[in-house]
């Protein structure tokens, strides 16, 4: 969810709507600077592009295919659309690169014209990509590591550079696979918090057969879980609306912890 969620009137959606970012939240959403790779493309993708002063984006990754992760993939044909011929730009093409599994799926990513992914490779906004576990671009090795889900085709990334480690693990990555030798020891761990059961509206608790359960560790779980794959820091990002919490309580939550801190629009990170 957005924050502010709108018509809310909740403490935090109304603090986020007066003061605007770091309070105001948009959808999920990374920017690689180094090779100019775009992770997942939420509905304000382009408000995020904007604000944040992107001037290229060469490459494209999705995590998964949930609504909130891909309702933006038309930013890529406001990329590179020239409207006098209704294609791309010659010089403006996006490679979405995908491991296999995803790629089979980008079909179902649907509007009136069918699959998105067709329409935007016949009119050249994209060419796709696929590859099987591991590949380069520029310095950077990226691996894809799949979480074992039945009902869901989810990937996390491990991205290495001049000996430096960053996983990215942003969402239903329940149940993560802290086995793999590649999530492990990484520098900088970039992944969902999970449920915060206390201090939510109405004094809601969530019963133990809730269904966030299903895809979503809580708080102190994802903690113990950095702490077993030995991450150096930790950055949380997909901070949810109903989690009752804003930036200020996220803040006081990173000095209690030290090694920790909360994302928010427009944060850059150097690893």
């Amino acid at each position: 969810m957005v924050i502010p969620k709108p018509l809310c009137r909740c403490r935090v959606c109304k603090e986020a709507r007066t003061k605007g970012p770091p309070y105001e939240r948009t959808g999920p959403s990374i920017y690689i600077h180094d090779i100019h790779l775009l992770i997942d493309t939420p509905a304000e993708s382009a408000l995020q592009l904007n604000r944040a002063g992107i001037d290229a984006v060469d490459y494209l990754l999705f995590t998964h295919l949930d609504p909130d992760h891909t309702e933006g993939f038309r930013v890529v044909e406001q990329i590179t659309i020239d409207f006098r011929t209704w294609r791309n730009y010659p010089d403006k093409r996006i490679r979405l690169i995908s491991p296999r599994p995803l790629a089979e799926s980008l079909p179902r990513i649907q509007s009136v014209y069918g699959p998105m992914i067709d329409w935007c490779v016949s009119r050249g906004f994209v060419n796709c990509d696929s590859f099987d576990h591991c590949l380069r671009i520029g310095d950077i090795d990226i691996t894809a590591v799949q979480v074992e889900r039945n009902d869901h085709t989810v990937f996390i990334y491990v991205f290495e550079q001049n000996g430096r480690k960053v996983v990215y693990a942003p969402c239903d990555i329940k149940p993560f696979p802290e086995r793999r030798e590649e999530v492990k020891n990484a520098d900088m761990l970039v992944i969902q918090p999970g449920m915060f059961e206390t201090g939510l509206r109405h004094g809601f608790e969530y019963p133990e057969d809730h269904i966030s359960r299903q895809t979503l560790y809580t708080f102190d779980d994802t903690m113990a879980l950095a702490v077993r794959i030995n991450a150096k820091s930790v950055l949380f990002v997909h901070l949810e609306e109903y989690w009752n919490r804003g930036y200020d309580d996220y803040k006081a939550l990173e000095k209690k912890f030290g090694h920790i801190r909360f994302a928010y629009d427009g944060m850059r990170i150097s690893v």
